[in-house]
C-alpha cells in the first residue's frame, strides 16, 4: 500500500544542485558565478524588484497619468445558453444559488451574465444579473422569461 511519504513528484525531471567554488575547470570556480565586487557577491545579497544598484528606478521616473476604471468595472461569472441547456431541466430556475449548487460557479458570486453562444430548447427561469444581445434574441424568440436581479 502507497502511503503519502512515499510519493514522489515524476511530472518533471529533477534539476541538478549547483556545485559551486570547485576549482576553475568547472567554470563555476573562485567567485562562484557571482562575479567580481558589489552587492550582488556578497552573502546574504537579495535583490529587490525594480532597485537599479543606487541609480533612480525607472518606474519612479514615469509619469502616472490618467484613470483607471478597472476598480469600478462589473465583473460577472459568464454562461453559454447551451451550458444551460445540458446543465438544467424544464421548469427549474437559472440563478447563482442553482449554478452554485450544481458546481458551476465557486467562492464569491459577484454576478452572472448569459452569454448566446448554443441553444437552448428547456423552458427555464432566468434569474441573473446581465444578458448578452445575441442572448437575450434567442431567449425572446424561445419565449422564456428573463429577470434582471
Amino acid at each position: 500500500m502507497t502511503s503519502l511519504d512515499k510519493l514522489q513528484d515524476v511530472s518533471r525531471e529533477r534539476k541538478k544542485r549547483r556545485r559551486v567554488g570547485r576549482g576553475i575547470g568547472s567554470g563555476l570556480g573562485k567567485t562562484c558565478g557571482r562575479g567580481e565586487k558589489g552587492a550582488g557577491s556578497r552573502s546574504g545579497y537579495k535583490r529587490r524588484l525594480g532597485y537599479e544598484g543606487g541609480q533612480f528606478r525607472l518606474f519612479m521616473k514615469l509619469p502616472i497619468r490618467g484613470f483607471s476604471n478597472a476598480r469600478f468595472s462589473n465583473k460577472y461569472e459568464t454562461i453559454n445558453l447551451g451550458q444551460i441547456n445540458e446543465m438544467y431541466s424544464d421548469g427549474e430556475t437559472v440563478n447563482a444559488q442553482t449554478l452554485a449548487e450544481k458546481g458551476f460557479v465557486r467562492g464569491k458570486i459577484r454576478g452572472i451574465k448569459i452569454l448566446g453562444d448554443g441553444e437552448l430548447n428547456k423552458k427555464v427561469k432566468i434569474e441573473v444579473k446581465a444578458v448578452s444581445s445575441a442572448a437575450q434574441e434567442k431567449l425572446q424568440k424561445a419565449k422564456i422569461a428573463i429577470e434582471i436581479v
